[in-house]
């Protein structure tokens, strides 16, 4: 009986939020002392917790957070009774290196407008979802007694060794293309080159005809074959991977508050498994320093406390691939991790339905108050109690990180 009131309670949820748009009684914005943006939502019926949102991967600088920042399940959130917060981070990029401090500083001016929260969840997507695993290891936020990750980069710093593989195995493919050069190999992009997404774009183009549709030459196709069958990444979401290792690998390498001209990682006794790449790739070392660094900021060790953590992605993400989640599962105890698994037909990043993210949300909320820890099947069928659609295999078993982002 217990259990049927609560999938009655939770779809009468679902319908209120679908039927019903909520607006905070209180919205506070600032800066905090680093720079960073924040704005926090406190509803007029606050329940006394507080739902921290940690958002995605961007180059763009900090700037004001409005209501779409606070992520997308805000609404339903502060529907629930949750105050609602967000930082936008002081740095752009691979943002890690101060996101704990960017976070203490918003729960900081919480505290100072509205007290302390008797529970907080942390709650992020994409690189939001590493920022979230740091923080629920090392930002002493206060009581974070449940987290919510989705298409989170979970391994935290390895993701850099799969952009460096991209970059060098698209350079080794792609030499004898002249119009396909991109400046700046391991490192992305030179510090200061001008080079923009378009002109990177129609390099790539040059070399693999990706967009090139009928007209890709028989060389182009090969080309292209090579790169994808090495990195194992979806041809859809290659242009977004190279834009990643190009741009963002830059950022990373020559911010001087995060690499400061030095690279995290490198390739020198990698097997590529394919005699031509291993034979024409180039061969890079980290500076050790900057290994540690980027090591350091952040590569999850497990140390979750008592902290709740589910954990959603989708299994042919092409950017923030499914074997994050294998690594995040090796260190998080079974007892404090639950991982779901979407399949889905075309390749995307973040590409959950509204219904599969609401039911990992709402089964991680009646976790932390009480009830057993959710299965991937659980999650599952409360999705389809709100009418679906929803794609969870309960059966799917993540494969390796080292079958696809090679040892190293």
């Amino acid at each position: 009986m217990k259990k049927r009131i609560v999938c009655v309670f939770i779809l009468l949820t679902f319908l209120s939020f679908i039927a019903t748009a909520v607006h905070a009684t209180t919205v506070l914005t600032g800066n905090t002392d680093g720079g960073a943006y924040y704005r926090i939502d406190v509803p007029a019926n606050w329940n006394g917790d507080l739902v921290i949102w940690n958002h995605g991967f961007t180059l763009n600088p900090p700037q004001p957070l409005n209501d779409s920042d606070l992520g997308p399940l805000y609404q339903l959130q502060l529907s629930e009774g949750y105050a609602v917060a967000a930082s936008s981070y002081r740095e752009s990029g691979w943002a890690v290196f101060q996101t704990n401090q960017d976070l203490q500083g918003l729960v900081g001016a919480f505290k100072e407008n509205f007290g302390h929260a008797n529970r907080i969840f942390i709650t992020g997507a994409s690189l939001g979802g590493i920022v979230t695993a740091d923080a629920i290891e090392n930002a002493h936020l206060g009581n974070v007694v449940g987290a919510f990750t989705f298409c989170g980069a979970m391994a935290g710093s390895r993701n850099w060794d799969g952009a460096l593989d991209l970059r060098l195995v698209y350079d080794a493919v792609c030499s004898s293309v002249p119009a396909a050069n991109i400046p700046g190999g391991a490192h992305g992009l030179p510090a200061g080159s001008t080079l923009t997404p378009s002109q990177m774009a129609s390099a790539v183009n040059a070399c693999t005809g990706i967009l090139s549709g009928p007209y890709q030459t028989p060389d182009q196709a090969a080309r292209l074959s090579k790169i994808l069958s090495v990195s194992q990444l979806p041809a859809n979401m290659l242009l977004t991977d190279m834009s990643y290792c190009t741009f963002a690998m830059s950022n990373l390498d020559y911010d001087p508050q995060k690499l400061d001209g030095h690279l995290g990682t490198g390739n020198a006794n990698v097997d590529y498994g394919d005699a031509f790449i291993n034979q024409t790739i180039a061969r890079i070392s980290p500076n050790p320093g900057a290994h540690n660094r980027l090591e350091r900021n952040y590569t999850p060790t497990g140390a979750v406390g008592n902290t709740k953590i589910v954990s959603l992605h989708t299994d042919k993400d092409g950017l923030v691939i499914v074997e994050n989640e294998s690594e995040y599962a090796k260190v998080v105890p079974s007892q404090n991790l639950t991982t779901a698994i979407a399949v889905e037909s075309t390749p995307t990043h973040c590409g959950f339905t509204n219904n599969e993210v609401i039911a990992s949300w709402e089964s991680l909320r009646q976790w932390v108050n009480g009830y057993p820890q959710p299965t991937a099947a659980a999650i599952q069928a409360l999705c389809e109690l709100s009418g679906g659609p929803c794609r969870i295999d309960p059966n799917f078993v993540i494969p390796d990180m080292d079958a696809r982002v090679r040892p190293r």
